[in-house]
């Protein structure tokens, strides 16, 4: 399907993973797609993986930088045109365990990439006419911010915040502009990898389709949220579990 042939997509943190899957899924679609992430070797890889120039292109830089950003839109619009489509896919955690003993610092980081720096990326596309053209949005949430989450409580929390952020935003930019969250468990990706390396089949348990995501999984769905398919949903977050939390898992 061609569901998104002509339009002009941003994709944050898209060198690997969820983002790359992503990616190569919207130029399937008919898209042609900016990738962004830090390192430079491993975008012009990943835009060579999805085709080329004719279809993709990049720009290094912090997805939490507003100079980043707005050298990426300005980058995107001489190219290929202005944005339609806007996938906040950026998500870090430089911390691990029990609330009371976070560093602070760290939950701030973490707030700023996974939050602010999400709300940041929609307002430049807004002021740049995405609310006139029309378009669509897909943040990338988990399933962290749907239920408790052990160890990466604050992980979770700031994925909760950017679901809220989703819902106002829907609210704030209908009906021209739609604005949708995916909601991932794990899934096989290098960010994931200490919550399953060594012991795939074992945790792969708790989920009744008894495997982990992969970054195809993530990406139909939210091909799907971006194209008209969807044309009547906004403010929802769909979660792509492999039905995880029927059990009440994380």
């Amino acid at each position: 399907m061609k569901r998104l042939e002509g339009k002009v997509a941003v994709v944050t943190g898209a060198s690997r993973g969820i983002g790359l899957g992503i990616a190569e899924r919207l130029v399937a679609e008919g898209a042609r797609v900016c990738i962004t992430a830090r390192k430079p070797e491993a975008l012009d890889e990943a835009v060579a993986s999805l085709g080329g120039s004719e279809v993709a292109m990049s720009v290094a830089g912090r997805a939490d930088d507003p100079a980043h950003q707005d050298e990426v839109l300005a980058a995107v619009a001489e190219r290929f045109g202005p944005v339609e489509l806007l996938v906040n896919n950026t998500g870090i955690n430089p911390a691990y365990g029990r609330l009371v003993d976070i560093d602070l610092d760290a939950a701030r980081k973490i707030v700023e990439v996974n939050c602010i720096a999400a709300l940041s990326w929609v307002q430049k596309a807004v002021a740049g006419g995405l609310e006139e053209r029309g378009g669509s949005i897909v943040n990338v949430s988990s399933t962290a911010g749907v239920r408790t989450a052990p160890g990466i409580g604050f992980y979770g929390a700031s994925k909760a915040m950017l679901t809220h952020l989703t819902e106002e935003l829907a609210v704030e930019l209908g009906p021209s502009v739609r604005v949708n969250a995916v909601a991932p468990a794990v899934v096989k990706t290098k960010f994931a990898t200490a919550l399953y390396e060594g012991r795939e089949d074992e945790v792969a348990q708790a989920y009744p389709l008894k495997r982990l995501g992969v970054p195809e999984d993530i990406a139909s769905v939210v091909a799907f949220l971006l194209s008209d398919d969807a044309a009547w949903m906004t403010g929802q977050l769909v979660v792509v579990d492999g039905g995880l939390l029927l059990g009440g898992g994380v």
